[in-house]
């Protein structure tokens, strides 16, 4: 991931190449192409979003549609690491004209929710309706509407025919205090006439060589480069606090139901068992029993 803004001052910018991220999900959740075509392209979203965010802060994007995948989740830091889920990675639709049909699959009814944990006791929350389900048109939307920045987003994610990710990326463009409605213009112009972001990708362009495209004309000033990594947060100690915030009640039944639970996170698929001595000693600490 790369961020620039323009000599002049009055655009930034910032483009990512996702590929191995993308197709790390894909292996987790086992997802059909267009699963995880949304998938992707929610996940580079979060990346580009968050790239100003700080060290330790976290940002967070919540796609409720009322498509066949009803939900995505995704998770990025500042430092390059994100992760997430699609609610039915197995759905699947035909191709239409060539193309996966990814705002079908997310609905063009329903929310996107931006979440910015910043280190304070509540974090930042903003909620648009969604407008398309093609995910990229929908955060150029909030980030006009609720942050109030002119922006372009395009996302991309390319399937190949054994399902693997061949390519996933995407750029960010917003228009800051100051561009004139012919600087405005150019920008645009340049965008209109850009290939789609798997295509750049796939011809071997990088994230910087994205960046000169849509703001050609301009002098960018770049500001840092950032690797990206699938990383998930999901630990046994993690879960037995979730497991203790259930209540002794909630513990108590597993016992008697199942004896042992497995846990899977959402996010990574990994499963954790808890057999029956664990859960008697996570009871004993939601019932403030034992230490």
């Amino acid at each position: 991931m790369v961020r620039a803004i323009s000599a002049c001052g009055r655009f930034r910018a910032v483009a990512a190449v996702t590929t191995g991220v993308v197709e790390a999900l894909r292996r987790r959740h086992n997802s059909t192409p267009v699963a995880t075509a949304a998938l992707g392209r929610a996940m580079t979203g979060a990346f580009l979003l968050g790239s100003e965010l700080k060290g330790g802060q976290r940002l967070m994007i919540q796609i409720l549609g009322s498509g066949p995948l009803r939900e995505l989740f995704v998770e990025a830091t500042p430092d390059g690491e994100g992760r997430g889920y699609v609610r039915h990675p197995q759905v699947d639709l035909p191709v239409e004209g060539g193309k996966i049909q990814v705002g079908k699959a997310v609905g063009g009814n329903g929310s996107l929710t931006v979440l910015k944990d910043l280190g304070l006791k509540e974090p930042y929350r903003g909620v648009v309706p969604i407008t398309s389900g093609e995910i990229g048109k929908d955060l150029a939307y909030y980030l006009t509407v609720s942050e109030q920045v002119p922006s372009a987003v395009a996302l991309g994610v390319y399937v190949e025919p054994d399902l693997s990710v061949g390519a996933a990326g995407g750029y960010l463009v917003q228009t800051l205090p100051g561009a004139t409605e012919e600087e405005i213009g150019m920008v645009e112009a340049n965008i209109r006439t850009m290939p789609l972001p798997t295509e750049l990708i796939r011809m071997g362009r990088e994230a910087r060589e994205i960046l000169l495209l849509a703001l050609q004309g301009y002098e960018l000033r770049f500001l840092g480069e950032q690797a990206l990594r699938f990383r998930c947060r999901c630990s046994r100690h993690r879960l037995t606090s979730v497991l203790i915030a259930l209540g002794a009640g909630e513990i108590e039944g597993m016992m008697l139901e199942r004896g042992g639970i497995d846990v899977t996170c959402e996010f990574c698929r990994r499963t954790y068992h808890f057999s029956r001595e664990a859960l008697q000693a996570i009871l004993r600490k939601a019932s403030g029993r034992g230490a």
